[in-house]
């Protein structure tokens, strides 16, 4: 089925998603995670009360109860889930996609993530198998008050003094526009923090860089010290300098560092993306640099396997020991602006720290629009391990190859129809050769 993703259900609502699998969805869901009830956030797009009620009455059909828990961050749910001991909960949003799509991010008790791999793929064959009929007894809604309340207070105990920043805040009229204000006070100047799930002013994306023109003119002409956006769901942060340069995600990674790693030396998590000045610069401070996979659901389960400090990835997911190994977009921007609250008051600017991070010329994430992906990858690896020797070799997601003075990673999407690259070198000459001669062993579309 087409909405079944690598990390979660998602799709178009009314042609990749439609209300009677969001039934059979709800209705078995009780039974893959032995549950007799499932917590229940949601977003605030337009098609959210439909799905809503779908899978509502399917999980109550099945047996068990609805514990509905209003409107949430995705983080929310994941910290009602672990912090209540819920076996089962789902969050229905479509994280950062335009407001025509919709979704479902399911979670297993601890909050651990159920991704295709780990459970998604048999829930998709119960759903296929058609509907059953209704338990005898069902199952009932139950209102969950307070999480907000929690939730909001469990992050508060991160925050330090940041009365010297200067900074602007965008919720791109998503989740995060719930609890922003009550995190980050009213010091910052916000824009697009009403929820809205037709995101009139830009799609709740913060990868795309026109998606941050607002915020990015913002900070430049208010002369502010940061600026910070959140993508639809809550779950992804991102950051702007001083300058109104857009900060590369994988680089606020090694930002990061400069809270955990002054206080405890250990892993850090960072997907096969990730600049080598990033790695270089957790080597520095200490820290236990350690590749792995693309995808929340990797991640995290990486995250308690290896028992890392914290990790985060290009796609601006950051993710905490603290916080039961998962990602919150308004945690990662708590402890990011406590750490340039202490830096201005030594005479740091946020564009400074990030100059001394990110020290190599990088491509930035380029999609291509191929047909066989496998073949494709598999052409531009063999080619330059036969021309030039590498240092080092990953395949476990897509291909990453190291040489001396450069390295790339082209990988298929999990969630999107594209191949995606990302090559960097200790020269920006050398770099665009190196681009050059891989587009033409692809020779695509290129979508971006």
């Amino acid at each position: 089925m087409k909405a079944f993703k690598a990390y979660d259900i998602r799709g178009v609502y009314g042609k990749d998603l439609d209300g009677e699998t969001v039934y059979r969805i709800g209705f078995n869901l009780p039974r893959l995670l032995q549950a007799d009830k499932v917590l229940v956030g949601y977003d605030c797009r337009e098609s959210t009360p439909e799905i809503l009620r779908f899978l509502s009455r399917g999980i109550v059909d099945s047996g068990s109860d609805v514990f509905d828990m209003g409107l949430a961050t995705t983080p929310m749910v994941y910290y009602a889930t672990a912090a209540h001991g819920f076996a089962a909960s789902v969050q229905i949003t479509a994280s950062h996609n335009p407001k025509e799509y919709n979704g479902l991010k399911i979670s297993r008790s601890g909050a651990v993530p159920v991704g295709y791999e780990t459970g998604l793929a048999r829930l998709e064959r119960m759903v296929l198998d058609g509907r059953e009929p209704p338990a005898a007894l069902s199952g009932r809604v139950v209102e969950l008050p307070g999480i907000k309340e929690e939730y909001v207070s469990f992050l508060l105990g991160f925050m330090e003094d940041q009365s010297n920043l200067r900074t602007a805040v965008d919720c791109s009229n998503g989740m995060a526009s719930l609890i922003a204000r009550d995190v980050l006070g009213d010091g910052p100047e916000y824009i697009f923090d009403t929820m809205d799930g037709s995101f009139p002013n830009h799609p709740p994306n913060p990868l795309e860089e026109q998606n941050t023109m607002a915020l990015r003119e913002l900070v430049a002409r208010k002369g502010l010290d940061a600026g910070v956006i959140f993508d639809g769901d809550g779950d992804r942060v991102m950051f702007i300098d001083e300058t109104g340069r857009f900060v590369r995600p994988d680089v606020i990674t090694a930002v990061l560092g400069m809270h955990f790693l002054e206080r405890e030396k250990g892993w850090v998590l960072h997907d096969v993306r990730t600049s080598r000045g990033v790695i270089q610069f957790i080597e520095r401070m200490g820290g236990k640099p350690f590749m792995w996979k693309v995808g929340h659901s990797h991640a995290k389960m990486k995250m308690r396997k290896l028992g890392a400090i914290y990790g985060g990835e290009l796609a601006g997911h950051y993710y905490f020991r603290d916080f039961y190994c998962c990602d919150s977009g308004m945690l990662a921007a708590i402890l990011v602006l406590n750490i340039l609250a202490g830096r201005k008051a030594v005479g740091e600017s946020f564009s400074s720290i990030v100059d001394s991070i990110d020290i190599y010329a990088n491509s930035g994430e380029i999609n291509f629009r191929i047909e066989d992906k496998a073949s494709a990858m598999d052409r531009v690896r063999d080619y330059f391990s036969s021309t030039e020797t590498p240092t080092a070799m990953y395949d476990f997601d897509g291909y990453r190859l190291e040489f001396p003075r450069w390295w790339f990673n082209i990988r298929p999407s999990n969630t999107e129809p594209y191949l995606r690259l990302v090559a960097e070198a200790d020269d920006p000459d050398l770099l665009k050769e190196k681009l050059r001669v891989i587009k033409d062993l692809l020779n695509p579309q290129e979508a971006e």
